[in-house]
């Protein structure tokens, strides 16, 4: 009986200790998702700043547009529409589910077409392309353009290194406990039909 007992005590130790480095192991494993969930929020955030800058530049450029050139109307109001809709398509950055993230995308997409047309108008007023405002507006859309290629994919990088650190294993088994809350990021696509950024040059 005097035996059993230090090793039944020496067992509980033993299980306790397992159990113990289990915690310390799911504790790890979530702390890493953790940490990389915060890097794509956090890259989320830069890709909304520089679409914002998109936003705010685009007001400017159709009054200076249509101070200079009679433009049609239908091509104002596609860039007002699709600059109002974007300000509606809003994506918590702790939720990106897919149907929204494809929704901000489109909404995008949509700004950036209407925005092309506007700037293909723009090609038949000469001196409206030589005025300093034009082209000092036309260097900053220019620029923001390259940076929202930039932060998309920086965001792109940053949802597959959570992607593939959640989908590994024991690593799927901890974010599947968490649901949505490790959910698989989405990523940035080309526009359908486009393989480049909106030709802002003239």
């Amino acid at each position: 009986m005097a035996m059993k007992k230090p090793f039944a005590f020496g067992c509980l130790i033993v299980v306790l200790l397992i159990v113990l480095g289990g915690v310390f192991y799911v504790t790890g494993i979530y702390n890493s998702l953790v940490g990389l969930d915060q890097k794509v929020q956090s890259q989320w955030a830069q890709v909304e700043n520089t679409y914002q800058r998109r936003a705010d530049l685009i007001p400017n450029l159709v009054e200076t547009v249509k101070g200079a050139a009679a433009f049609e109307k239908d091509t104002y109001t596609a860039v007002t529409e699709a600059r109002a809709k974007v300000g509606q398509t809003q994506v918590n950055a702790g939720q990106l589910t897919p149907d929204a993230f494809a929704k901000f995308q489109a909404a995008q997409d949509g700004l950036s077409s209407a925005l092309s047309r506007l700037l293909v108008v723009v090609e038949k007023y000469p001196d409206l392309k030589a005025t300093e405002n034009f082209k000092e507006l036309q260097a900053q859309l220019e620029g923001t353009e390259n940076r929202i290629t930039v932060e998309r994919q920086r965001f792109n990088e940053a949802a597959q290194a959570f992607n593939t650190r959640r989908n590994r294993f024991p690593a799927v088994l901890v974010a599947n406990l968490f649901g949505a809350k490790f959910a698989e990021k989405p990523y940035f696509k080309a526009q359908a039909g486009a393989e480049t950024a909106p030709k802002v040059k003239f």
